[in-house]
């Protein structure tokens, strides 16, 4: 069954209007949300028709936009400056997208482009004492963009931001650019959604699920961001991937956390089929599990 973001959420947040209506959305705050960053984020899910202030609603106190303190637990409400004036979540969803898969020739070259850049986890920053006997066990390349939405990447326009191209695509999404090397559990957390890197704090990871891996509140490692390396990693595909997972976790109940863990033998067809947004995860699945056909020259 596919988890639910909103289970463990100890901040709500509510048309300040409607007080008694249902929260419009909510987050597991972590010690790395503060109420700047609380306010940058709301900017992601809620529209607004005039300007609004976010109050803390144990005391009536609205929170500033520039106080890098902490984030309290609590309910806040959103109350416009305006009589009048209306609050809505936005109309954008994030993507379905499976867990990234390394299946053909080019994701090999990018596989490799990443273990030579970055040569270790960059979210936990474990180095991978292996490497110079070539032993990549539970190290693993990820897509900040997945494979499977390249149409969405070029119709954004992130062909643009790529100058290092390790393949034949046109767009450049298989480029390590669009990558990061990381430990094969961080991995999986990383494409559910559960953390993400923001750039507008440093690069400090943001975790919006229990950190079981101690990853929050520290900052992307350099080794993969020197502003000197051709092949550092592009900055707009991080901010996209911060944007996704806000939406996936900030607005409304939360988007559903996939299951990856199919064994052998086990209905993984019917089981995402009985699931939500079945038909977008399938497509992702199967354009994931399938091999990529390589151009005959």
């Amino acid at each position: 069954m596919p988890g639910n973001r909103s289970l463990i959420r100890n901040v709500l947040f509510f048309d300040g209007s409607k007080p008694d209506d249902p929260p419009l959305g909510g987050l597991y705050v972590n010690p790395s949300v503060t109420k700047k960053k609380f306010h940058r984020m709301l900017k992601i899910v809620i529209a607004a028709d005039c300007p609004y202030r976010v109050r803390f609603r144990e005391t009536e106190v609205p929170i500033s936009p520039d106080d890098d303190g902490p984030l309290e637990s609590g309910h806040y409400d959103i109350v416009t400056d305006t009589p009048g004036g209306r609050i809505w979540l936005t109309g954008e969803r994030c993507i379905a997208r499976s867990f990234s898969r390394t299946a053909s020739n080019r994701d090999c070259r990018f596989r490799e482009q990443l273990r030579q850049r970055d040569g270790k986890c960059v979210i936990t920053g474990l180095v991978n004492r292996a490497a110079f006997i070539d032993e990549w066990t539970t190290f693993e390349a990820a897509h900040i963009f997945p494979l499977s939405h390249e149409e969405l990447f070029r119709s954004l326009g992130y062909p643009q931001y790529v100058n290092n191209r390790c393949d034949d695509s046109p767009t450049g999404i298989n480029s390590c650019q669009n990558g990061l090397l990381m430990r094969s559990n961080i991995h999986q957390q990383f494409d559910s959604f559960n953390f993400a890197i923001d750039l507008d704090d440093d690069y400090k990871i943001t975790c919006f699920r229990i950190d079981l891996d101690g990853i929050d509140g520290r900052a992307l490692d350099p080794v993969c961001r020197d502003p000197n390396d051709e092949k550092r990693v592009v900055d707009e595909f991080l901010r996209w991937h911060f944007r996704q997972t806000v939406l996936a976790n900030m607005k409304a109940n939360g988007e559903p956390i996939f299951e990856f863990d199919f064994p052998d033998g086990s209905d993984m067809v019917g089981e995402i089929l009985s699931g939500p947004r079945a038909a977008k995860r399938m497509e992702a699945e199967l354009f994931s599990r399938l091999p990529s056909v390589s151009p005959i020259s």
